[in-house]
This record gives structure tokens, sequence and C-alpha cells, in this order.
């Protein structure tokens, strides 16, 4: 009996440090993404720091010090990161399985419905970017997905029109007032165009690659939005998701690219 007890507390014991170390793990994903690491770590050497002195060295008075400053630093944290904290439960809501589990509760009919209108979204996009590829007209174009892109389209034009391949390829036409911005597509419509979007400084990034891309990149990093670019040296396309870039896509890959994502 004693040694059945001993085996719940210690599969107890396991559970309990395993989601801890879960947790710490997707906190050093997100921070990483967001380019917070060093303050991710700094926050990991104070709690060190704070249960060596109160736990091991019990230094009352440096802990009672310690345990105000963690109790008021949690609000503080909370304040600062709240858009990393948004993005963590948009992003947790959106995950694939929880998607899958959501998928049991839609019909047949609604499935294809929705599939018929990914598809009618996804082509119109695809072809004006072979077109402005083959012209070497620059563009960006950010896909909006779970995370909302509220204030990044309040920095453009609204347009709120439905999507065309002859509209997007005028508002990105060399003399068009919009074309050095972004176009923001926002549930299956062209939100906004012209928007200014937050500049990557990753030192990864390759040279070649100008504003547009590192705008591209800077968009995918901050949210889960999907950025297509077209080159205006080189005319080639690439698609920044998540902090990463598929370089050099052909009209087949970027609609699948695509259809993959948005689904």
């Amino acid at each position: 009996m004693k040694f059945r007890n001993m085996l719940d507390i210690g599969i107890k014991d396991f559970i309990d440090v395993f989601l801890v170390a879960l947790m710490i793990y997707y906190i050093y994903r997100l921070m990483k993404e967001s380019r917070s690491l060093n303050v991710f770590i700094g926050i990991i050497v104070f709690v060190a720091i704070w249960l060596f002195v109160s736990q091991i060295l019990e230094m009352k008075l440096l802990g009672s010090i310690m345990d105000k400053l963690v109790n008021v630093g949690v609000i503080a944290l909370i304040i600062l990161f709240q858009n990393e904290i948004r993005k963590f439960l948009y992003n947790l809501g959106a995950h694939r399985r929880i998607k899958r589990i959501m998928s049991f509760f839609k019909r047949e009919n609604s499935e294809g419905k929705e599939k018929k209108e990914d598809k009618e979204t996804i082509m119109p996009i695809v072809m004006a970017c072979m077109s402005m590829s083959s012209g070497k007209v620059g563009a960006l174009i950010v896909i909006e997905r779970i995370v909302p892109l509220d204030e990044t389209v309040e920095t453009g034009d609204v347009i709120d029109a439905k999507i065309n391949q002859r509209l997007i390829e005028n508002i990105f036409f060399k003399n068009s007032p919009l074309h050095d911005g972004a176009m923001i597509i926002s549930k299956k419509r062209i939100k906004a165009a012209g928007c200014i979007l937050p500049v990557s400084h990753n030192f990864d990034i390759p040279k070649q690659f100008g504003l547009r891309h590192r705008a591209a990149m800077g968009i995918s990093q901050t949210s889960d939005a999907i950025a297509v670019v077209v080159s205006e040296e080189t005319g080639g396309i690439t698609v920044a998701i998540k902090g990463k870039y598929h370089v050099g896509l052909t009209a087949e890959q970027l609609g699948k690219l695509l259809a993959q994502e948005m689904l």
C-alpha cells in the first residue's frame, strides 16, 4: 500500500515537473520569436537567485525584498509583454490539433464551401503575383490569419474590397501612391493598402533582400500572418511565415503553400 502511494506521488511529481518544463519551453520559444530572449534569460536568472536566497540561504530580509519585487514584477511583465501573451493565446487556439477537433463539429457542406472560398481567395493572389513577377513590379501582400492586424491596417488606407487580380496589380503599379506600402488581406477581402509594417533587424536575412523582405519578416515574427513578397529587382517570389523565408516560388508552389497555411 505504501509502495503504491509512493508510486502515485512519484507520477504526480513527474507530471508536475513535465508541465512546468513544457511551460518554460513554450515561453522560451515565444520570447525567441519576439526577439526578447535576453529578457527571458534575465528573468530566469533573477528567479534562480530569488529561490537560492529565500529557500536555501533563508535570508529573511533580502528574501522579503525579492518577494515584493516578484509580486510587482509579475504585473509589470504582463503589461510589458501583453502583445506576446496575446499572440501565445491566439496561437494556442489556432493549433492544428484543436482545429481538427473543432472540424468534427462542422458539416461537410460547410467544409466544401470553405474550400471553394479559399480557392477563390488564393487564385487571384497567385495570378497577380505571377503577373507582377514577370513585369518586375514590387509587391508586399500580407494575409491575416488568427492574430488580428487592426493596428497595421490603421497605418494605411482602408479599401475593403473583394480580392481581385486587377485590383492587386493596380495597387502595386509603379505610379500608384499605394505601391510602396503593404496590402493587408483580412477575412477574404482586401482590407487596406499602403500599410507600414515592423521591419526585422535580424542579421541572418540575406543581404540581397531589401526593405520589403525585411518588412515581410518583421510581420511574420510579430504575428502569424503570411507575407508574400515580389522582388522589384529580380521578380522573384518569396513568402515569409513564422520568421522563415520560402524563396524562389513558382505559381504552383505559391498556390500550394498558401492553401496549406490558410486552410
